[in-house]
Formats: structure tokens, sequence, C-alpha cells
């Protein structure tokens, strides 16, 4: 038999609520036991309105601070290109002003894309794939009744987004997919595992 209090929050208010108002009229119950149940109801109600209350500004708080860091980086962003473009600009100043990024050591040629799929419904699929210092993956997909890998699309960005219309309308299908790191304009490395996705209408 499952516990009678319930275990969300809002729940528990509601189903305390309940109780203290049945039991307010039974005579049978000691007054100070009713007043100790009072006070407790208030108190989780000031409480648990203090948590949402903490959790609305935490959000907002977090969502002020990624607007103040988009702002921050792109003032920094445009800054460091207008240094780097000028005629007197060198290795060493960069070094100096810390905007010079560390080189990606990653062997491609010994390597293969880490790559997963994210059914979206509708035959939209999600592919996220590692990058490292590669120009992007060539992606490869055969799907039913394909008896050969074709090449899907080229992508520098993850995600890249599959949104081939279903074979039928309605019907669900399987579409396998792998990838390989691509370095001007050629293929590196190796295929990446073999990815299958269960496409739902």
């Amino acid at each position: 038999m499952s516990d009678y209090v319930p275990t969300a929050d809002n729940d528990f208010l509601v189903w305390f609520d309940h109780f203290l108002t049945k039991i307010s009229t039974d005579t049978a119950i000691a007054p100070a036991d009713l007043v100790a149940l009072t006070a407790a109801n208030a108190d989780i109600h000031a409480k648990i309105a203090h948590v949402n209350d903490m959790a609305a500004q935490a959000k907002q708080a977090t969502a002020d601070k990624e607007d103040s860091r988009k702002n921050a980086e792109g003032l920094v962003r445009a800054e460091v290109r207008r240094i780097k473009a000028r005629s007197t600009y060198n290795d060493g100043i960069g070094a100096q002003l810390g905007i010079v990024g560390a080189r990606d050591s990653h062997d491609l040629s010994a390597s293969y894309p880490e790559l997963s799929g994210t059914d979206l419904s509708d035959g939209v699929v999600s592919l996220n794939f590692s990058k490292y210092n590669s120009d992007g993956v060539n992606i490869y997909s055969k799907r039913d009744n394909d008896a050969n890998w074709v090449l899907l699309s080229r992508a520098s960005v993850s995600p890249f987004m599959d949104r081939r219309a279903l074979l039928q309308i309605g019907k669900p299908e399987l579409r396998d997919y792998c990838a390989i790191y691509v370095l001007k304009d050629k293929e590196i490395g190796h295929y990446s595992n073999e990815v299958v996705v269960n496409c739902t209408p």
C-alpha cells in the first residue's frame, strides 16, 4: 500500500489544507495538537513559497548572467578583431593579451567522429558530432530500401538537422548514419560507429 502523504510539495500543501479543514471540527482532537498542526501548516506554506520565490529569482539571475556574458563577450571579440587587424599585431602581442587560442592537437588521421542521433518526429533527426580541429564532417545515411550509403551533407556545426520527409507519411522508418572527419575538403581518419535512429511520425 502506498503512503497516503503526497510526495510532491504542492500536492502535500493541498492535502494538508484539506486534512486540517476536516479535523478542525473534530472535538476529539486535543486543542494543543490542533494548534501545532495549524502552525506547521502555515510554516510549510511559507517555506515552500520562499523556495519557489528563490527558484524564480535564481532562474532570472541565470538569464541575466547569460545576457551579460553574451554582451561582454561580444564586445571583447569585436575589440580583439580590431587588434588583430592592426599591421603591428603579432603572436607576441596576442600572447600578452591572452587572445591566442590553444592549438588542438587531436590526431584526426587516427580517430573517428563521435556521432549520436535524436529523433524529433516527422522525419527530423538531430545529429550531434565531435569536430575537434577538423573543418567538419561528411554525414552518410541509409534508410529503408537504400542498398548503399548516401552522402547526406557536409556539416561544420553540430548539431546537424536531417529534415528529410518520411518515405511514407505516417509510417515510422529506420535511418542509419555514420560520419567521417573532413579537413581541407578531404575526408580524413575513420568512419564513426553506425548510429540507428527510429524516426517516428
